[in-house]
């Protein structure tokens, strides 16, 4: 990548990571926390609090992704975040599950991953965007880390409460970022944002739906998660870390090998199959050994592995195949996809924890990359170009 390239990833990837560390904080906390609230949640409506952010990101995220094609990528990202901070200090401010859920509601609303990918699509190659994106998804993925050993010792010192509270701030100072370190680029076309061409092709389809059943296994697993660390391992929240840490950090070291080898040899499609099966066997084996820490761990390894590949592949591909000026568009319908996949994935979670317990909602989300086997095996190859990475 040359300088410009790098210093886009390296600034989104501030961006992303000042954004999400906050949302990603919560994630280990927020179903025991709902349990402490002086009126105690139900695992439903815990299920909702961490998933509703993924519905309203899927309403907003297209016309955001469209506003974007016309009105220029950094207004929107602004726009977006002004409002997810609101969410933040919203849900940071109240006790009530009702109020926390509407809280997380108004985040979602703060849509602004179209906008981000779009600008990073705008100004990388295409023989270098899939590792950009990759490297800015292992960024997320950091920040992932990051979130998780710390979401637990700082829900100790200022609650979940201040946690959301927390995220507004550092969503308010993601601003600077935006507006200094990201390169502008030029707008060498006119932007339409017309969405009948993203929506009449099948691959793109096949993509998004793709990301919905991604995101979808990635809250289900984390409506369950920590209760199986609780139980399993019996280690309070404060120790979760302990297991996110190790976990998280090594399933990161094989992804950019294996990008670069499955690009190099023409094995892209094999790869991305073979990422979305890790994911269905980490579940079967979550679900039937959930009970041994050492099965549990070693599905979680494998699970963030297959899910840290499929993060950065994902969204390079919809960039890639997208027509030039809808590509805000495609990248909204996409987004919309991954976080109404968030949403449904937290609903199944909770509703199947509630019913089935531990085991029953792993059993549940290995549905979900067994689906997408189905849909993948008709994703059609990708195929090298000279100078260029992969095409599909």
């Amino acid at each position: 990548m040359n300088a410009q390239e790098w210093r886009a990833v390296f600034a989104l990837g501030a961006l992303y990571a000042l954004r999400m560390i906050g949302m990603f904080m919560v994630l280990p906390v927020f179903a025991l926390y709902a349990r402490e609230l002086p009126v105690p949640a139900q695992a439903w409506q815990a299920g909702i609090a961490i998933g509703i952010y993924g519905l309203t990101q899927a309403i907003v995220q297209i016309p955001m992704g469209i506003a974007s094609d016309r009105y220029g990528r950094k207004p929107v990202i602004v726009v977006g975040m002004l409002i997810f901070a609101a969410g933040s200090f919203l849900a940071g401010s109240t006790r009530e599950i009702e109020w926390i859920i509407a809280g997380r509601a108004l985040q979602g609303a703060g849509a602004v991953s179209s906008a981000v990918a779009a600008l990073l699509a705008d100004v990388t190659r295409d023989s270098v965007r899939t590792m950009a994106m990759a490297i800015l998804g292992a960024g997320m993925g950091l920040a992932f880390v990051f979130a998780l050993v710390l979401g637990p010792v700082v829900a100790g010192w200022i609650g979940v409460d201040g946690i959301f509270l927390l995220t507004g701030i550092l969503a308010l100072l993601s601003l600077p970022v935006v507006l200094l370190g990201v390169p502008t680029p030029p707008r060498t076309v006119e932007r339409e944002g017309d969405l009948r061409t993203v929506l009449a092709d099948a691959q793109l389809l096949r993509l998004d739906a793709g990301i919905f059943l991604l995101h979808a296994c990635m809250t289900a697993v984390f409506t369950t998660v920590p209760l199986a660390i609780v139980e399993t391992l019996g280690l309070p929240s404060a120790e979760h870390w302990r297991v996110y840490l190790p976990v998280l950090v090594l399933s990161l070291v094989p992804v950019f090998p294996l990008i670069r080898s499955a690009e190099r040899a023409g094995h892209f499609k094999p790869a991305f199959v073979g990422a979305i099966g890790l994911l269905a066997v980490a579940l079967t084996l979550a679900a039937a050994g959930h009970q041994s820490v050492v099965i549990l761990v070693g599905a979680l390894l494998l699970y963030f592995t297959g899910f840290n590949f499929l993060e950065g592949a994902l969204p390079s591909l919809i960039s890639r195949i997208a027509p030039p000026a809808q590509k805000g568009a495609a990248l909204g319908v996409y987004s919309s996809a991954q976080f109404l996949g968030a949403f449904a994935g937290g609903t199944l979670g909770g509703f199947a924890l509630q019913h089935g317990g531990i085991g029953g909602a792993f059993a549940a989300a290995i549905a979900l990359p067994v689906i997408w086997l189905g849909l993948a095996a008709k994703l059609a190859a990708p195929v090298r170009q000279a100078g260029e990475g992969v095409r599909v």
